[in-house]
């Protein structure tokens, strides 16, 4: 299998923060990136996250996507376009599926709600709580804190998006221990992990929001692009059910994000000869092509004022935040509330007790949060689920 010399090696990798594994390499020939990713697999945060908010909040119907059927799609993609880069698939794939670790209940509801409530203590942000997820608080193994990931996957998690300049509390907390160079671009590998997720949820959104009755086919075709898209799709199959129609589109403008990824990307890096020399561009190297990108924008503009600020979707997520910040108030109020485990890791002082209690809460699955209030305040949150 082709390998471009500007992949991340599975074995010269950056170190892990408290070492190799002991006896790791006991437990089959896996290199360093496939065990960083099938750790992420086995953890708890990663199996909650079959029931934490995509678009929908805790829906009814099987159909929907949850936080866990966006991540492997986006690893998906992301594996497609690594391979076809000749990139390290194992690490694309890793970061693809730990990059919404540190999403709490309820999506970005449950996050304003979190950080409001925490804004006291140094705020709440969902990347940097991806990052303390799995170096602080997943701690399955008896001699560390965390997963012990490699150096590679981490960097990759912390600046997926880009440098991180003016890092929070518990980024920053992570990197004084584990300096993880955040002023500069991360691997190849972190970069296909960000379009990846861009091109998943920008499309597969559409499939649920279709599917929801929250978007209307006509209403998308005043989208240029996606107009052209559906014009193709009907004259390939002209007796085809409007709802296969509908997917075969989607499919369609999947495709063609990837092949412009993969075609710019390939321009980018025609000259490099390192992964170094990839943390030293100083400039994202994988990505949409300036046409593309336009286009990109210019459907998250239209999935925000259709779909995320849709009326209903903005009455559920006030809800859902008044569950949160219930929820946050209580545990605040008396710590018993909370579970005897989560009790005992309790420090006295602020602002790290703050911490602590954001750290339960975000851990929560959507059910899990309304089952939690009405054990706390003795109710049942109404209105919550809106498909």
């Amino acid at each position: 299998m082709f390998r471009a010399p500007y992949a991340a090696d599975p074995y010269a990798h950056g170190p892990r923060e408290f070492g190799g594994p002991a006896g790791g390499e006991r437990r089959g020939p896996r290199s360093a990136f496939q065990r960083d990713r099938d750790r992420i697999v086995h953890s708890m945060s990663f199996r909650r996250l079959k029931s934490k908010t995509q678009v929908f909040i805790a829906p009814d119907g099987d159909h929907y996507r949850t936080r866990l059927t966006h991540s492997l799609e986006v690893a998906q993609i992301g594996r497609v376009i690594a391979r076809a880069l000749g990139l390290d698939e194992d690490l694309t794939e890793a970061l693809c599926l730990a990059h919404d670790l540190g999403h709490p209940p309820f999506g970005h509801a449950g996050e304003a709600a979190l950080a409001e409530a925490m804004a006291p203590h140094g705020g709440f942000d969902h990347n940097a709580q991806a990052l303390r997820t799995v170096m602080r608080i997943e701690s399955p193994y008896p001699d560390h804190e965390g997963l012990n990931l490699t150096w590679d996957l981490l960097e990759g998690l912390a600046k997926h998006n880009g440098p991180v300049a003016a890092p929070n509390w518990a980024l920053a907390e992570l990197d004084a221990a584990f300096p993880l160079d955040l002023a500069t671009w991360p691997s190849l590998e972190a970069q296909v992990a960000a379009v990846a997720d861009d091109i998943a949820y920008d499309n597969h959104d559409i499939d649920d929001g279709l599917r929801a009755g929250f978007l209307a086919l006509d209403d998308l075709l005043t989208l240029d692009f996606l107009a052209d898209q559906w014009r193709t799709v009907e004259k390939r199959f002209p007796r085809a059910p409007r709802e296969r129609l509908l997917r075969e589109m989607v499919r369609d403008q999947i495709g063609l994000m990837v092949n412009d990824v993969l075609a710019e990307t390939a321009r980018q890096v025609t000259h490099l000869g390192s992964v170094a020399e990839v943390r030293a561009a100083g400039r994202q190297l994988a990505g949409f092509s300036p046409a593309m990108a336009a286009q990109e924008r210019r459907l998250k503009t239209f999935m925000y004022e259709r779909l995320y600020y849709h009326p209903e979707q903005v009455a559920a997520a006030e809800k859902a935040r008044d569950v949160v910040a219930r929820l946050y108030a209580a545990y605040a109020e008396d710590a018993s509330l909370m579970p005897a485990d989560w009790q005992a890791r309790l420090p006295a002082g602020q602002p790290q007790r703050a911490r602590v209690i954001a750290d339960f809460i975000a851990g929560m699955s959507d059910r899990f949060a309304m089952q939690a209030l009405r054990d706390v305040c003795g109710e049942a949150p109404q209105g919550l689920v809106n498909v």
